[in-house]
């Protein structure tokens, strides 16, 4: 069972370590998603084995859905919250993140520059 645990666990923390756009930006919503379904894995496991029914790989299961889930609605408002939101010339909008005027992307999400 400690395996399962750090082997789930392990697996969580190694994609949010890739979690980024294409772009080189970081991607709040499957960063945060990956390390909520970690951290629910391992929590699920220790709560399921606690209860007695011995089926800590159900609870890490479920653990690790209900965790990536809330990590990645936490996260999708994080990269909401870091757009910026502009109008060029022609009244065309595009979102720009951090405030940084070379990551900026048009209402579709193609790349402006």
């Amino acid at each position: 069972m400690k395996r399962a645990i750090i082997a789930i666990a392990g697996a969580g923390l190694l994609a949010s370590a890739c979690a980024s756009d294409p772009y080189g930006g970081t991607n709040q919503t499957v960063r945060q998603g990956a390390i909520g379904a970690g951290i629910g894995a391992v929590a699920g496991a220790i709560i399921g084995n606690n209860v007695g029914d011995g089926n800590a790989g159900t609870g890490a299961a479920i653990g690790a859905v209900v965790g990536g889930a809330a990590g990645a609605v936490r996260g999708s408002q994080q990269d909401r919250a870091n757009q910026q939101r502009y109008r060029d010339s022609q009244g065309r909008y595009y979102y720009c993140y951090d405030n940084r005027q070379t990551e900026c992307y048009w209402e579709n999400g193609q790349r402006r520059y």
